[in-house]
Formats: C-alpha cells, structure tokens, sequence
C-alpha cells in the first residue's frame, strides 16, 4: 500500500483540530481586529502591535532560549535611526527603510550576541546591560548621524509606490495601523514558523538543559548566536515602524530603560508562547496610557503590578487567562 492510499484512506482533518493548530494565528487576528473597534486613536493602536513585535524578538530569547537580554532596546534604537537615515537621507521609500533596519538589527544582534553568549548567568545579563549602554553613548555622541540628544526629526511617511505612482497611502495614524496590522501578521506567521520549526525546538531544549543539548551533538553557541540575530531582526524592525509612526527617532528608543520596557512587556504577557507577547504589549501599552491620565506618577501603581505578576503570575497574563479556562472546563464538567 503506497502514501497516496494511506493518505485517501486517512479521516479528514476535523475543523477542531485545524482551529486548533493555528489559534495562536487567529487570535493575532482577532487583536488586529478589536483594536481599532476599541480604541479611538490609530497611533495607540498602532504603538500595540509595534511593542508586541519587539516583545516577540524578545520571547524568542527568554522565553524559547532562556536568555535574559537587557540589550534588545540596542536593536530597536538602530532600527529607528536606520529607518530614520534612509527616509530622510536617501529618498528611497518605505519598504527600503525597513529592510535596512532589519539588516541593521540583525547585524548588531549577531554582534552582541557573539561576545554575550560565552557567559551565563548574571555575566550575560551585564554583557547585554553593558552593550546597551555603550550604544547608547555612540548615539550620544554622534549627532551629526543620530542627531543627538535630539534625535532624528522629520521622518516622513511617504505613500507606498510603484514607479514613481502612489499606491496606498500611510500618511493617516488609521492608514498607517493598517499597514503595520500586514506586516504584524506577517511577522507574527513568521515567527510561528520559526518556534515550531526543528530550530525552534532545539532552542527549547537548550533552555531547558542545555547540558544535555550539547552533549547529544547540537552547537549550542550557533543555536543561540541564530535566535539572537531573528530576534534583533524582528526588534529592528519594530523600531523602524515606530520611527514612522512618531516622525522621530529619538535618543529614548536605545536607551537601556527601552531594553527594560520590552522585557517587561514579554514577562507581563507571560514567555509560555509568542502569542502571550502580544497580550503583554497590549496590557503595558494600554494600562500605561489610561494611568498616565489618572495620575502623572503612574509608574508607581505599574510597579505594584508588576510585584503582583512576580508572586502570584508567575506564567504572566497567558497563564492566568490558561488557569481560568481550566477552572470553566472543571465547572461545567461537574454540572
């Protein structure tokens, strides 16, 4: 009997079990589709799918790798300013910009993960704060190319075109959501691809022995060097879109409190998949824009959420959201 019978003879896939194999998928989706039936501005909307992108760069390497990164905001500042340079400096149009800056943040990445992955521990985390800040410095002190202390001004959003013929315009913060909720998607389908790939899951045996990983023949520093150059692609990337979305660059966008803002994105939503990144971009970005206008210290009642998911989430807003699902399910059964 050959494949083709098998496979004649085999039960179709049932709708449950396809739904189930790309939920993760349709609930990207889903927030690409409530948002702006939510939210009254495009640039909120749009500042939650730029951070769930660069929390998914930085989910790849805590949450599949194990790798504490303080350096991921290195690879979002560089793509905001490689964005920045080539719209600005070139004239070239958007989709330039933004393989530049995927260019640019995997080059960095490879960089900082070259040196940072030959320690563990607390040694790689200082590795990483310590990249971080002598980016940072560089951008500092060369304003002639990062403007400085300033930043870059006046990036525009030009219209997308095809021989010199506008095609979609960008120019309106909806406009704009709707061509970052493309490539969000995109990315995203990507990104499910990587995880679930035979590399993907060798990064998560490495998280979770490492030891034995590398005792059963895998190149442990090639694995990790790899996630480390996806994962500054991804983070350029989202830097760049958010330097279109602004119109700036600004110096903030390397500093070390950026790498800090994604880590806490990534573990608020929790590091058990990649779609708990989106959630916890979605939560950081919208629960700071709602206390900013309750009080103007409002990092102060972020701070005691965030001690809050420590003790009592420690698997972040998926892992509650998995705790309630269950606790249905045992309910309805018993009725």
């Amino acid at each position: 009997m050959n494949a083709k019978t098998l496979d004649a003879g085999a039960p179709p896939r049932s709708l449950s079990a396809t739904l189930n194999r790309y939920r993760f998928m349709l609930l990207a989706v889903l927030v690409v589709c409530i948002l702006p039936m939510t939210l009254r501005s495009g640039s909120l909307a749009t500042e939650v799918l730029v951070f769930a992108l660069a929390a998914l760069g930085c989910n790849l390497l805590l949450g599949h790798t194990g790798l504490l990164s303080f350096g991921q905001g290195i690879f979002f500042g560089l793509g905001s300013y490689s964005a920045g340079l080539v719209l600005t400096k070139t004239g070239l149009q958007a989709p330039s910009a933004l393989v530049a800056a995927i260019v640019v943040g995997a080059a960095a990445a490879a960089l900082v993960g070259w040196f940072s992955i030959r320690q563990r521990g607390a040694y790689f985390v200082m590795l990483t704060l310590a990249f971080g800040q002598m980016f940072y410095f560089l951008a500092y002190t060369t304003p002639n190319l990062t403007g400085g202390d300033n930043g870059l001004l006046d990036i525009p959003r030009p219209a997308l075109s095809l021989f010199g013929r506008a095609l979609v315009p960008i120019a309106s913060p909806w406009q704009y959501y709707a061509f970052v909720a493309v490539l969000f998607l995109a990315a995203f389908w990507l990104m499910m691809r990587v995880s679930h790939s035979v590399f993907g899951r060798t990064l998560l045996a490495i998280r979770e022995n490492e030891a034995r990983a590398a005792a059963v023949g895998y190149d442990v520093k090639r694995f990790k060097l790899a996630a480390f150059v996806v994962s500054g692609a991804v983070t350029g990337f989202a830097g760049a879109l958010h330097a279109m979305m602004t119109g700036i660059a600004p110096l903030s966008n390397i500093d070390y409190h950026t790498s800090e803002m994604i880590l806490v994105m990534t573990v608020i939503g929790g590091t058990g998949n990649l779609f708990s990144s989106v959630l916890g971009a979605a939560f950081y970005v919208l629960f700071a824009d709602w206390l900013s206008t309750l009080w103007p210290r409002w990092l102060l009642l972020l701070g005691l959420v965030l001690i809050a998911v420590s003790l009592f989430m420690q698997r972040g807003l998926w892992g509650l959201g998995e705790r309630i699902w269950r606790a249905v399910r045992r309910n309805g059964e018993a009725a």
